[in-house]
């Protein structure tokens, strides 16, 4: 199998590339809303702890066990976000599309349909993978919404899973899709984002 990446993904909307240190203004610039962080075991707001987030971010790619994606809107270039492929299980052909955040101003729109798209997209049609799961906080409703609108299936709930920033206990909601069914999540996916271009 081909290496997941580094590699450049782009769509329309958003072009995704692998996560560098000169992308650190940009990605603080993305970081300014509370509702970003709201759900999510980190709060990048800090430098420092964007700092540091980075350097875990560089050292998990390192080590090959992530690829840490910077989100630009291709329009303007500006930086918005940041996704990754994590829990990356090669013999089993197995991955994770996760740490994904945006700009509170994208929300709603193509970015995040598209984001995923292209990641589904590279690992099913050009790594081989069999599975791709994203999961997400059980308080977090918006998010499992648009997991479910992309067309994966609800696999179960972990409890106690981790622990969030206020020192409650989360449990996490996980879902998947496989490799049967990524041709029709595939055409859901492209006629999405066909009917976005032409509003």
């Amino acid at each position: 199998m081909p290496p997941l990446g580094p590699i450049v993904l782009e769509g329309t909307h958003v072009r995704l590339e692998p996560l560098l240190p000169e992308h650190a203004h940009g990605l603080h610039a993305a970081t300014e809303s509370d509702d970003i962080w709201t759900w999510l075991s980190y709060d990048l707001r800090d430098p420092e702890r964007l700092e540091r987030w980075m350097r875990d971010a560089f050292e998990a790619r390192d080590r090959s066990e992530e690829v840490p994606f910077v989100v630009l809107l291709r329009a303007t270039g500006e930086v918005i976000g940041s996704t990754r492929y994590m829990d990356i299980r090669q013999r089993f052909r197995g991955v994770e599309i996760g740490w994904t955040w945006y700009r509170r101003d994208t929300w709603g729109g193509p970015v995040n349909p598209e984001c995923k798209y292209l990641l589904l997209r590279h690992a099913f049609d050009d790594w081989g993978a069999i599975r791709v799961c994203l999961k997400t906080d059980v308080k977090n409703v918006h998010s499992q919404h648009a997991i479910k609108k992309l067309g994966a299936k609800y696999e179960g709930t972990l409890r106690n899973h981790t622990i969030r920033r206020d020192g409650t206990f989360r449990d996490s909601v996980y879902f998947s899709i496989i490799d049967t069914e990524w041709p029709a999540v595939k055409r859901g996916l492209e006629d999405r984002l066909a009917r976005a271009v032409t509003r």
